[in-house]
């Protein structure tokens, strides 16, 4: 029977779930492909139908939580809404991004095992995350409502603070991913508002 194009989509999210896990738990480098295969109740063999390596899945895991990072921070970009509020959004979907959709994965900041031209690829992605974050702090920062700073400087310190959640959250922990981003949110907020 051959597989539809949304159950093979549905189980390529399966495994990257999965994969983002074992990363969390291993490291890049200390995962395997067998491990992650057998997590999912598959024969490593199987794993290599959907992603020619460990490459390519932690390609597969950037990639998707890039794009919906970028999604996610251009509507909320093109809102409307007050900078702060907009900035507040922009906390709480990356963080439900990177710890919900990805598990809590070390696959967002391990991105730099990556062979040069995935690499590329997610480099730029990434600038393009950055680029919308740097207009809402630079709208706030014109509106008067961040302190001015220097808006590359102020980004960089914001998506630091976001992305390394995924060294200390932890899905079983003491902390929902709804009392992260909130607490997180209002710190960051505080850092930079006037």
């Amino acid at each position: 029977m051959v597989q539809t194009v949304r159950g093979r989509e549905a189980r390529r999210a399966a495994i990257l779930r999965r994969a983002a896990e074992v990363f969390r738990r291993k490291g890049f480098h200390g995962a395997g492909m067998r491990e992650i295969a057998r997590g999912l109740g598959m024969a490593p063999g199987a794993l290599y139908y959907y992603f020619k390596g460990k490459e390519d899945l932690l390609f597969a895991c950037q990639a998707m939580s890039l794009r919906r990072l970028i999604q996610s921070a251009t509507e909320i970009a093109s809102s409307g809404l007050p900078p702060q509020h907009m900035l507040r959004q922009i906390v709480r979907a990356h963080l439900r991004h990177t710890l919900g959709d990805m598990g809590g994965g070390l696959a967002h900041l391990e991105f730099h095992a990556l062979p040069p031209e995935m690499l590329e690829e997610v480099v730029r992605q990434r600038d393009a995350y950055e680029a919308i974050v740097r207009q809402v702090l630079k709208e706030g920062m014109a509106a008067g409502v961040f302190a001015a700073r220097d808006v590359k400087l102020a980004a960089l310190t914001v998506l630091g603070a976001l992305n390394w959640t995924v060294v200390w959250w932890r899905p079983e922990g003491p902390y929902t991913i709804e009392e992260v981003s909130e607490q997180v949110a209002a710190t960051l907020l505080r850092g930079v508002t006037r």
